[in-house]
């Protein structure tokens, strides 16, 4: 007679997540984090009008392949702690054009010539450019 012993566990108890901030909240800070760390002509487009993908591209650059290691890095730390979760990034081991996912906010951190070549803000000239100083205040 084969006898199989049941074990129950107590329901494990777990703190209510921290209920995310809006895309444009998040959009702000990440721009906010840039600019505090050195980058440059740091922009947020809302891109709601121009496609159903994201709501919000932050544009920014470096100077450095170290200074867009630390834009990247200490962005997705402040959007950590705002409770957001990166679904991806690209580009951070070449540094020339790291995008980071958080699914409706992306994080674009260029160099230079990068970002001239590609003018994105050119490219979706259609979006709106955010005052991102007054409107996370």
């Amino acid at each position: 007679m084969n006898t199989a012993t049941l074990t129950t566990t107590a329901p494990v108890s777990v703190a209510p997540a921290r209920p995310l901030a809006g895309a444009l909240t998040r959009a702000c800070v990440a721009a906010r984090v840039a600019a505090d760390n050195k980058g440059q002509d740091v922009l947020v487009l809302d891109m709601r009008p121009c496609t159903p993908l994201f709501d919000y591209f932050v544009l920014a650059t470096g100077a450095s392949r170290r200074q867009i290691h630390t834009l990247a890095e200490e962005v997705d730390a402040a959007l950590a702690a705002e409770g957001d979760t990166r679904l991806g990034i690209e580009g951070y081991e070449a540094s020339k054009w790291v995008v980071q996912d958080y699914g409706d906010v992306m994080v674009h951190v260029f160099d230079p010539e990068t970002r001239d070549y590609y003018k994105l803000e050119e490219l979706w000239a259609d979006a709106v450019k955010i005052d991102w100083e007054r409107e996370g205040d």
